[in-house]
């Protein structure tokens, strides 16, 4: 009966310490998200911006699975809009979500295809359901300026931004150092 309590307690504590590791290392990649997209970002005009943003948000989903990628997405968008001082659009902040979500469910869905093309599935995806699909449905609203034209411009903006992700994210997981720390956070 002791030594069933104790695998327990064990058990209780491994969980506990896992869910720690994992908020963690998602509000760090919230900090990250919001220095890439609202600090570092290379702007074009009002509606169209180069960076990395959601590449942190990709990133949240792919290790800690869609719910994980959702919140990182909301939290980022939601606290960087308060530091930089940009209205709260919550269809902005719903793309950032389901970038997060969409990434780390397509990521598992697809979990017998090889690394690369695994990621790249779910960094298109996402980007076409969350960026291009709704962010830019967002900004058309808020900007009043037609969603068809926004589209397009948006759609050739993360064909560059989601494919410079998705190889710089294959190659943090490539890389041994970093796999080996996934791996120690995953388990």
């Amino acid at each position: 009966m002791k030594m069933k309590r104790t695998e327990t307690k064990h058990h209780s504590s491994a969980r506990i310490r896992r869910g720690i590791q994992v908020l963690a290392v998602s509000a760090l990649l919230c900090a990250l998200s919001i220095v890439f997209g609202k600090y570092l970002a290379i702007s074009v005009g009002p509606v169209l911006r180069f960076s990395f943003e959601n590449l942190p948000i990709l990133m949240g989903g792919v290790l800690f699975g869609p719910l994980a990628g959702l919140f990182v997405g909301v939290v980022a968008d939601l606290v960087g809009c308060v530091l930089v001082g940009y209205t709260i659009n919550p269809i902005i902040t719903l793309g950032a979500a389901c970038i997060g979500f969409f990434g780390g469910l397509l990521y598992r869905l697809f979990s017998r295809v090889p690394l690369f093309p695994r990621l790249l599935l779910s960094v298109i995806i996402s980007h076409v359901i969350g960026s291009v699909l709704i962010k830019t449905w967002g900004l058309a609203a808020f900007y009043d300026m037609p969603f068809y034209l926004l589209l397009l411009w948006r759609l050739l903006n993360y064909t560059v931004v989601g494919g410079a992700e998705c190889a710089l994210f294959y190659y943090l997981m490539k890389h041994k150092a970093v796999s080996r720390q996934l791996e120690r956070l995953q388990r």
